[in-house]
């Protein structure tokens, strides 16, 4: 394509948001994306560089943030729309954007989920439950690692959850191969910046609470555990994942207990991850000889993976990192918009 793509993006102001549009304005193919707010407020600036100064001198102008309408879209000539929305927002709203004809990137857990028990959880009450049981059907998950070849087709694409990457992806090779044990379960231990959280304060994350801690949450109720679910193929009762908040802004750290099936060496689980992430430039394997940090991937859309075998090579210990803003939600994101218009993966995130 020659004419550059113009970009939307509804929730602008959040971290997510923000994350996502600073990217946007540095990808080669695009024009400045359109920004908008799914829920303005009374005096509310409209210059997202009042919200992040940061923005500010960047020579792209004034980043001003209009409240949401059809209309607004469709007169700035929107190709393409990233939500940024809550969950309930984009369960509605997506379905209006696929009827207008817009492609969509949706950042939200509206979309991700086939199985109508783990969607639950949401407790969605759809307005017209015909359209949104069909697009349920048509979404795909966008784990560019795992589906980029419905990803390109897609007219929605359901971003993954920042816990879900980072788990999904440092299981995804063994459980495609067969090497791990499932009679012995899988457990999941994940610790993430409180930006995971959204902007919003709340009564658990916000300064006071969350410095100097470090607490659990949603240890058999987290939403992103039906995702690991259904793209791993595992049952509830084969599974286990709860949730930290460690006292830092952004990072996900996961730490992922497995016992592989008997007779499976290290090397053998070293040669499985090399050759399913083999041609996947955002998955960054440390092998058995380094185990990854959070500072490692920060500002980056890496999902780092390494791993350890005990001698007797009966458990193994997987620790997977990213950053949640970035290869959790808006770099993802990126990734997959890039893979819908036939781009290089890569494009306006090195």
């Amino acid at each position: 394509m020659t004419t550059a793509l113009q970009p939307a993006v509804i929730g602008a102001t959040g971290y997510s948001g923000f994350e996502l549009t600073r990217r946007l304005l540095a990808h080669p193919r695009l024009q400045a994306p359109a920004l908008f707010r799914h829920k303005p407020e009374p005096g509310q600036s409209s210059d997202l560089a009042d919200f992040y100064p940061q923005l500010s001198g960047n020579g792209h102008g004034p980043l001003l943030v209009d409240s949401f309408s059809w209309g607004a879209l469709k007169s700035k000539g929107v190709d393409i729309l990233f939500l940024c929305t809550p969950h309930e927002v984009s369960r509605e709203w997506g379905i209006e954007a696929i009827d207008r004809g817009y492609r969509v990137v949706d950042l939200s857990g509206a979309w991700r989920l086939k199985n109508a028990a783990n969607r639950a959880v949401y407790n969605f009450t759809d307005q017209d439950s015909s359209k949104a049981t069909l697009l349920d059907q048509q979404a795909v998950y966008g784990s560019p690692e795992l589906h980029k070849d419905a990803i390109a087709n897609a007219q929605l694409v359901a971003n993954p959850g920042c816990y879900a990457t980072s788990i999904i992806l440092a299981l995804a090779a063994w459980a495609h191969d067969g090497l791990i044990d499932l009679d012995y379960g899988v457990i999941c231990d994940s610790k993430s910046g409180v930006s995971g959280a959204g902007k919003q304060p709340t009564p658990i994350t916000h300064f006071v609470e969350a410095a100097d801690n470090l607490s659990a949450y949603s240890v058999f109720g987290h939403r992103h555990t039906g995702e690991m679910l259904e793209q791993l193929g595992l049952e509830s009762s084969q599974f286990q994942f709860t949730p930290h908040l460690l006292p830092i802004p952004r990072g996900i750290l996961s730490t992922i207990y497995v016992r592989p099936k008997q007779g499976v060496a290290a090397a053998a689980l070293e040669a499985s991850m090399n050759a399913f992430f083999a041609g996947k430039p955002w998955v960054r394997l440390f092998g058995i000889s380094k185990l990854p940090q959070i500072k490692y991937s920060l500002h980056t859309n890496y999902c780092d993976i390494g791993f350890q075998l005990a001698p007797d090579q009966s458990r193994a210990v997987i620790v997977s990192c990213l950053d949640n803003l970035v290869k959790g939600a808006a770099g993802q994101a990126i990734q997959n918009m890039n893979i819908m218009f036939g781009w290089d993966e890569r494009e306006g995130l090195q």
